[in-house]
């Protein structure tokens, strides 16, 4: 598989070789949207919280006396039924959505959504970004580059830390960016296009068919 690569100024540099193993693979539909939806899952959190009649801070003492008063017999004013009271099923902040899936396919969920992606060509690289730690001069490169002209996300892919592209590019609207090690499904298919910067598509490589090989020899 090959991906063009561009420089800063726009211009096309010439191609680059990725492996067949990520990006050129048979798609698993199947996998795709199971490992989506665990993810998205796993992100959840239980904000939501209703107190049980035992939480409630209200008085414990008997309403009114048990019998001869011709209504139902009734203990503290904190039991579910009363105002104020208790709430019955009610959500809980103990509430949890973790799904978990075996590693192997969540390898493959991801090569499938990349291969998607670069059959469709929405993946290219970026041989290197050097300039000021501004936003301006970050968008006037996007600007410059052909595969961005007719795409309103981007998801930026970069080796490791760097402070100049991430402060750079931390305000543009419908911009992302990510270290290699951390690419993932739920991105991958949000975004329209996906940009390698400098050697994140070998760092990239190394990281999830390094993973694959350890876990074969076992």
């Amino acid at each position: 598989m090959l991906f063009n690569l561009y420089t800063q100024d726009g211009a096309k540099k010439g191609t680059i070789e990725a492996k067949d193993e990520i990006f050129a693979v048979e798609p698993n539909m199947v996998l795709i949207s199971q490992a989506l939806n665990r993810q998205l899952a796993n992100g959840r959190r239980a904000t939501a919280h209703t107190k049980t009649r035992g939480e409630i801070s209200y008085s414990t003492r008997k309403i009114y006396r048990q019998k001869g008063t011709g209504n139902a017999r009734h203990g503290a004013r904190s039991a579910n039924l009363f105002r104020k009271g208790g709430v019955t099923f009610g959500p809980r902040s103990n509430r949890n959505w973790k799904t978990d899936m075996p590693k192997k396919q969540r390898r493959k969920a991801l090569f499938s959504a990349l291969s998607l992606k670069a059959k469709d060509n929405c993946i290219f690289c970026l041989d290197k970004y050097e300039g000021e730690m501004k936003t301006k001069p970050f968008i006037e490169m996007i600007n410059k580059l052909e595969p961005l002209k007719e795409k309103r996300t981007i998801l930026i892919i970069i080796p490791e830390k760097n402070p100049i592209i991430e402060k750079s590019a931390k305000n543009i609207k419908n911009t992302k960016i990510i270290l290699a090690s951390y690419l993932n499904i739920a991105d991958t298919l949000k975004y329209d296009s996906l940009m390698f910067v400098s050697d994140a598509l070998k760092k990239a490589e190394e990281v999830f068919l390094s993973t694959n090989k350890s876990e074969k020899s076992e």
